[in-house]
């Protein structure tokens, strides 16, 4: 994760407020089917530059209890990956 000064990415193809918008959809079961509830995982890990699953992960089993869908977004954003 980034440290605590580093800037925070921005999303590719959408903005935080989008983002936030559809974690906050799988946040609240808003989607007709897993397929469609997983496209939009899809779609988030994508956007925000995460690993596959990585959002789903913030979401299903946050760190903290009930994670505002900003602060999911936050999260994903301080991704930054490392070399072994």
């Amino acid at each position: 994760m980034a440290g605590p000064d580093a800037p925070l990415r921005e999303p590719q193809g959408m903005t935080r407020a989008e983002a936030a918008g559809l974690v906050r959809r799988v946040m609240a079961a808003d989607y007709a089917s897993e397929e469609e509830c997983d496209r939009i995982l899809d779609r988030l890990d994508r956007a925000l530059g995460c690993p596959g699953g990585r959002v789903a992960g913030l979401v299903f089993w946050p760190d903290t209890p009930d994670p505002a869908p900003e602060r999911v977004v936050e999260r994903a954003l301080a991704y930054c990956p490392f070399a072994l």
